[in-house]
Formats: structure tokens, C-alpha cells, sequence
């Protein structure tokens, strides 16, 4: 799956790859009801293996109820299978979001890796 940023398609989207032995769910812009089918596959497509899921929120300009939903039910399922579950670097929106909800300490968060 291609996890660039497309300027003329979408203003956000979800992505799904693997990565030293983890798979990173690459969330970017605007993460909202219009990637609902893109989240249903994406989820399918990260539970499908046993690795440790990297939810990388790095690229998130903006998330609503159902971008959090997303998050939040890919936290519940992988904790149900024995997956270790991680936020990476989630923005300010994000944390935000997570707080009012009551579940900032619900998911562990990881720093971007430094590049050197």
C-alpha cells in the first residue's frame, strides 16, 4: 500500500505497513468519517498478524469522533488478541481529544525515533 500523501485525492488518510517486525498503522491530515472504509480495511489489515501494532499519528492535522473511534476500537481489539498496542508521536489535537474522552492513559505513547 502507497503511504504518501496524495495533494489532489484525500485530505487524510490510513495507511497500513510493516516495519522491524511491527505493523505501523500511519494515520495523516484530516482523520474523520470519510475514511471510514479505509479504517474498516485497515483494521482487518493490522489484526490480520500477531505483531505489535504502531498506531503512527504523527501526520494528524485534525481527528474527530470517528478518527478516535478508529484508534480506540484498534486499541480494544489488539488488546483482545495479545497485541501490544502503541500511539506514536500523536499531536497536540490527539492528546487533546484522548483527554476529554478519558482515555489519555488508556494508550501507551511512543516519541518519533530521532532521525540522526
Amino acid at each position: 500500500m502507497d503511504l504518501t500523501e496524495d495533494p489532489t485525492g484525500p485530505m487524510g488518510g490510513i495507511g497500513v505497513t510493516t516495519a522491524h517486525g511491527r505493523t505501523v498503522v500511519r494515520l495523516w491530515g484530516e482523520v474523520d468519517g470519510a475514511l471510514r472504509a479505509e479504517a474498516s480495511a485497515s483494521m482487518a489489515q493490522a489484526l490480520a498478524s500477531t505483531a505489535p501494532i504502531v498506531v503512527d499519528a504523527s501526520g494528524v492535522t485534525f481527528i474527530d469522533s470517528s478518527g478516535l473511534a478508529f484508534v480506540l476500537q484498534l486499541h480494544l481489539a489488539a488488546s483482545e488478541t495479545g497485541q501490544r498496542l502503541t500511539l506514536r508521536d500523536p499531536g497536540r489535537e490527539v492528546l487533546e481529544k484522548l483527554e476529554l474522552l478519558g482515555m489519555s492513559g488508556e494508550l501507551e505513547i511512543e516519541d518519533q525515533p530521532a532521525v540522526a
